[in-house]
């Protein structure tokens, strides 16, 4: 089959397209998967860095979410047959026409949703539903800052907060990213690149602060954003997609009551396949009813999967981007 390949780690101009790879065989629990399409995520390039809390020896395909149909069904797998529409979570792998994952993350895709939606819906939604619900408890009424609000994770965490009652205030660095958001339900915009974040948060709060930051961001941005809470308030911490690990005086949470809470949707997935699975169950119900609508902004063929990735590095994207086969 043919396979986008990492042979060494490195930038993904390194990546290589083979078309010998072996199809994989699934083994007890597990599920090979006709790939349709994948989606391409920030931490598909620290994987093939060498950057990432999990590594796959080498060499591998990256890719870390696809969607298509069963292929195979491995002894003890229950629920699943040949031939059902799925999305899966495939931490590395995707990138390539078939693969294999553990049938406990893989979920069935409703016959509405096209399968590039499925691709780039999982990790985005999952990610961003777990940090706002399961993390930061979220309620209505509360007010939630989105730092990079019209990237994967970002825009989909605007839309959520929005579905879920909150009040959201879209930061981003340009005008034009702050309009997709605006399209998606946020209700106020920061232009982070020309303003000043904590100002321009008070002057909308009343200088009360918010409730929740969302941050996929990091790097010279936090601990401001931090100063934007409210008293008791929750920082999500759910990457760092500008390329460098804040650090934090930790005076900041004390002075305020507030929390530096820790978001890693794939151990989430992990430890928890039962509550991912309502999590998604739910996710599904709201796209049904036509309460989020994906956006997915760029499309790429497998060949080009290494430009997806450093499309995804430079920070170009604007919603979801994906590979198709």
């Amino acid at each position: 089959m043919r396979a986008i390949v990492c042979e060494a780690h490195g930038p993904p101009e390194a990546l290589v397209l083979r078309g010998d790879v072996p199809v994989p065989e699934p083994g007890p629990g597990e599920l090979r998967i006709r790939v349709r399409a994948a989606g391409v995520n920030f931490p598909d390039s620290l994987v093939i860095q060498n950057l990432y809390q999990v590594q796959p020896p080498l060499p591998f395909s990256p890719g870390s979410e696809a969607a298509g149909t069963v292929d195979a069904v491995g002894a003890g797998v229950t629920g699943f047959a040949v031939g059902d529409r799925v999305a899966a979570m495939t931490i590395h792998g995707a990138f390539a026409e078939a693969v294999t994952v553990p049938a406990g993350r893989v979920v069935p895709v409703p016959d509405g949703m096209d399968f590039e939606t499925a691709a780039g819906f999982t990790m985005a939604y999952g990610t961003s539903y777990h940090a706002l619900k399961q993390r930061a408890g979220l309620a209505p009424g509360e007010t939630v800052l989105v730092l990079g609000a019209a990237g994967g994770v970002g825009l989909a965490a605007v839309e959520l907060a929005r579905a879920m009652g909150a009040r959201v205030i879209a930061a981003a660095s340009s005008d034009a990213k702050l309009a997709l958001a605006r399209s998606r339900g946020a209700d106020d915009a920061i232009n982070y690149a020309e303003a000043d974040l904590k100002a321009a948060v008070r002057d909308l709060t009343g200088g009360r602060g918010v409730d929740v930051v969302y941050d996929p961001v990091g790097a010279g941005l936090a601990e401001t954003a931090f100063r934007t809470l409210a008293w008791q308030g929750r920082y999500l911490v759910v990457g760092f997609a500008g390329g460098t690990i804040p650090s934090l005086p930790l005076n900041l949470p004390l002075l305020k009551g507030s929390s530096l809470v820790g978001v890693f949707w794939g151990a989430f997935v992990k430890n928890e396949p039962m509550r991912h699975r309502e999590n998604v169950a739910e996710l599904y119900r709201w796209y049904a009813e036509g309460r989020l609508k994906p956006h997915v902004s760029r499309r790429f063929s497998l060949e080009e999967a290494p430009q997806a990735i450093r499309w995804i590095m430079d920070r170009k994207a604007d919603g979801k981007v994906v590979v198709t086969l």
